[in-house]
């Protein structure tokens, strides 16, 4: 595994930079790390013995995050054929680290149940 800047790879620094480095998209994902937040301390899923408010939360928010930014890159790759980059683009969302970023964004802004 390579580290990049302090993250598992480059790939989940790439995904976290461009979050920060926009302020409506910040403002945005912080708007769903606490929706996830209230959403972690409701009804928890009978199967989900052992598992914590918070960790409820960075999972819901890992989810989310993967399939809010695998939907955006489909968008873009199905206007295209299939190439040498829409491959490589599937392969670097595959390497992303989404747990990680998730607990940045619950952590960094403080988002607490």
């Amino acid at each position: 595994m390579r580290e990049y800047n302090g993250w598992t790879n480059y790939e989940t620094w790439a995904v976290k930079l461009w979050i920060d480095n926009d302020q409506g998209t910040h403002e945005w994902w912080h708007e769903q790390a606490l929706e996830c937040v209230a959403e972690g301390l409701r009804d928890p899923d009978p199967y989900d013995v052992g598992i914590t408010p918070e960790q409820r939360a960075r999972y819901l928010l890992a989810d989310r995050l993967k399939d809010v930014h695998e939907e955006e890159a489909g968008a873009s790759l199905d206007e295209s054929p299939p190439t040498v980059f829409t491959d490589l683009l599937g392969a670097a969302l595959g390497e992303v680290n989404w747990n990680e970023i998730a607990e940045a964004l619950l952590d960094i802004e403080k988002v607490q149940p």
